[in-house]
């Protein structure tokens, strides 16, 4: 890389003029900004005490001296303390030329020094379909795993069912008082789908009842633990730990309906997973933990036998693990889940992509952790990301107010076949092929509109904006690479090959482009270490719009110079391969037609 180059030039040039060393902590090398001329610049002021002159003189001699011994400058000039170079246009020509392998441009493969990474995303509930919040979790956790595996490191990717609970009870008891048997097919329905409507159901007549022992003159917050349908899925979870074979069978039926919904959801969004989890494995042995160091001491029992741990020497509160009748909480089976991901992987990092409202439990998991002896939860990260939301507001599972992914999948390809047939880009294309189009473009823009907002913030959802073939959209980005992969077969049809040239003049726009490819590689090792799928979006876009300017500006196949015009299809066929390498990262396809 050029910034090596320059870096132990400039290690070279403080020795010849100022007798001193120095070492890669004093050398501070970044892009030169767009206002001022120049492709890297070297802040000097680290040298001034060396030098012994004000910064301007010091970046002065600097520039001078690199300029005489380094090949790849062809200029610089001083800004106060700031040194601007700008490398010459065979560096960058010979550069693109040396791209043979352009579809790995980005991408490292894996050492035997690599990091293993695992990446934890989607963590559904099976008591509900998955939903726009589930979206952006799992477009979130999908497109970090293969970031971090582009940047070299050894990834893994998977998932925890949360599939027990006083919530999967609640859907359970809900279907065996008022299901009459119904099932995913009699109902003609997906079993994600039927399984969330009860457990709406439950909630509606759970409120029933608070009102009608509220309207007795008993205190709301005691009729929420006094209503009897409470109480009888309290009862239903104390049976399934008990391993009931009667609750265990309605579970395991329930569960599978959800399970092959979710399926169906995960292949239209295009996730997958390495391994999946399930909570009703994990909670054993986070159990088994919370007894032993119960036993140590290391944790507390009240004299309901309800378990606890005192973090109050770290600044928190009492967390209860074990509850009174000895079954688990979230936390107990994440103990358990952490501890039977790092013996079968012997994690470096592990990633959790989990919502922000979940900050407090990860803080307290990896307290917790520790605590038990597990010195290796300081390498747990958790990735908290905004909520989603839409113009109305927040999304309400237990009231049925949320927007369901399928339905919104749905309605995205309906959005952009609408669109397609509007602009009459498609008119000509087989029915089928169409199709095919119209979905990769509505996956595209809802994928893109996620990713391209930093995951801490708060996404307002809107899907006709978001479908738009103009500005920072997926269909914009998909457009730019069928309209390359157009031009390309437009050379081919003419019989035209082509290959990078050396010695030819071009363009500050050319040399702008072959250095936004150089700097792909950057951006994807920056988004790995910030675990930020913004930064590839953001980046394709400004690489889309500047060569759409380019493309604008200059008429490829009639170019007069043959060596010109073969630059030109070489930047061009490299530009694709970049965007469909960075669009791959967000795991969004692009179409070679539009």
């Amino acid at each position: 890389m050029i910034e090596l180059i320059l870096a132990e030039k400039l290690k070279m040039a403080v020795q010849e003029l100022y007798q001193q060393q120095i070492d890669d902590k004093q050398i501070q090398i970044q892009e030169t900004k767009k206002e001022f001329d120049g492709d890297f610049t070297i802040v000097v002021f680290p040298f001034v005490r060396l030098a012994k002159k004000s910064p301007e003189q010091t970046a002065q001699q600097i520039g001078d001296f690199l300029l005489h011994s380094t090949e790849e400058i062809s200029d610089f000039n001083v800004v106060k303390g700031f040194l601007n170079l700008v490398i010459s246009s065979d560096f960058w020509l010979t550069y693109l030329k040396n791209q043979e392998n352009i579809k790995k441009i980005g991408f490292k493969e894996p050492t035997s020094e690599s990091q293993t990474i695992l990446v934890e995303y989607s963590s559904p509930n099976t008591n509900k379909p998955l939903h726009l919040g589930h979206i952006r979790n799992n477009l979130l956790g999908y497109s970090v795993a293969k970031i971090l595996k582009a940047a070299g490191n050894k990834v893994y990717k998977t998932n925890i069912v949360n599939d027990r609970g006083i919530h999967i009870c609640k859907s359970m008891l809900a279907w065996q008082k008022w299901g009459n048997n119904i099932t995913p097919e009699s109902a003609n329905k997906k079993g994600d789908h039927l399984v969330g409507d009860y457990y709406v159901l439950f909630d509606k007549e759970y409120k029933k009842e608070i009102n009608a022992l509220v309207a007795t003159g008993m205190d709301e917050d005691i009729a929420k633990k006094e209503a009897p349908l409470l109480k009888e899925a309290q009862e239903m979870l104390r049976k399934w730990e008990a391993e009931d074979s009667e609750v265990r069978e309605l579970w395991k039926t329930m569960n599978d309906w959800v399970y092959k919904g979710f399926d169906v959801t995960y292949k239209k969004l295009g996730v997958d997973f390495d391994k999946i989890y399930y909570e009703s494995d994990t909670f054993k042995l986070g159990k088994t933990e919370v007894m032993r160091s119960l036993k140590e001491n290391t944790l507390y029992q009240k004299e309901d036998n309800s378990v606890w741990a005192d973090l109050t020497n770290e600044g928190l509160d009492h967390k209860l693990l074990l509850r009174s009748d000895g079954t688990a909480v979230y936390m107990t089976q994440d103990i358990g889940t952490a501890i039977l991901r790092h013996n079968d992987y012997k994690f470096n990092n592990h990633v959790y992509v989990v919502g922000n409202e979940q900050d407090y439990h990860f803080k307290v998991l990896k307290i917790l952790l520790k605590k038990l002896g597990y010195n290796w939860a300081d390498n747990l990260f958790h990735l908290s990301y905004g909520m989603v939301e839409l113009p109305e507001g927040k999304m309400k599972s237990r009231e049925g107010k949320v927007v369901d992914a399928d339905d919104l999948i749905d309605k995205m390809v309906k959005t952009a076949t609408e669109m397609s047939k509007e602009l009459g880009k498609l008119n000509e294309m087989d029915a089928n092929e169409a199709e095919k189009i119209n979905y990769t473009t509505a996956l595209g823009a809802l994928k893109y509109f996620i990713l391209k907002v930093d995951p801490r913030k708060t996404i307002l959802f809107n899907p006709k904006e978001s479908i738009d073939f103009n500005g920072n959209t997926g269909p914009f980005i998909q457009y730019t690479y069928a309209r390359i992969q157009s031009l390309l077969r437009k050379a081919k049809e003419q019989n035209i090959s082509y290959s990078a040239k050396l010695n030819i003049d071009i363009t500050d726009k050319e040399k702008n482009l072959i250095k936004l490819i150089y700097k792909f590689e950057q951006v994807v090792q920056e988004a790995a270490q910030k675990y930020s799928p913004a930064l590839i979006s953001n980046f394709t876009y400004e690489l889309a719009r500047e060569f759409n300017q380019f493309y604008h500006d200059t008429k490829v196949l009639v170019e007069s110079d043959n060596n010109k015009k073969e630059f030109k299809l070489t930047l061009s066929d490299t530009i694709g391969q970049v965007i469909k390498n960075a669009f791959s990262l967000l795991g969004i396809d692009v179409p070679n037609r539009m």
